[in-house]
């Protein structure tokens, strides 16, 4: 099978939403953090397999973008999962310099709420 076809057979497996997107999970290879969730289009998921490089759809900008072509914080795709129902991809990628928020922390998930006192605690490293 050709790549062309490749790609279009994981393009067709997805369960696309009314909008035409699916969230994205991004998890760091080596550590298996989880760094960010974002949304692909159909356009965004076939770069990504041609640039083995993660490139998504923003929707507050209604454009194609490439994780990291500003900030230099690429992500190089190591592995590419569907799940059960096919309407969330899981990216496992190296992420270049650990930084995969826009804040500049590794994660964008420092913010952590605390049940016991109910409030969110900043479990940011930037503060540090």
């Amino acid at each position: 099978m050709n790549k062309n076809l490749q790609d279009q057979a994981l393009v067709d497996a997805v369960t696309w939403n009314e909008q035409g997107l699916v969230p994205v999970i991004a998890q760091e290879f080596g550590s298996k953090d989880i760094l960010m969730m974002a949304w692909m289009n159909r356009d965004a998921l076939i770069a990504t397999l041609r640039l083995g490089e993660a490139v998504y759809w923003t929707r507050s900008r209604q454009k194609l973008w490439h994780k990291g072509e500003e900030s230099g914080h690429t992500q190089k795709v190591k592995e590419i999962r569907l799940d059960c129902d096919g309407d969330t991809i899981l990216l496992i990628v190296e992420q270049k310099d650990g930084i995969a928020c826009h804040t500049g922390e590794h994660s964008c998930f420092f913010k952590q709420w605390d049940l016991a006192k109910a409030v969110w605690v900043d479990q940011s490293i930037a503060k540090e």
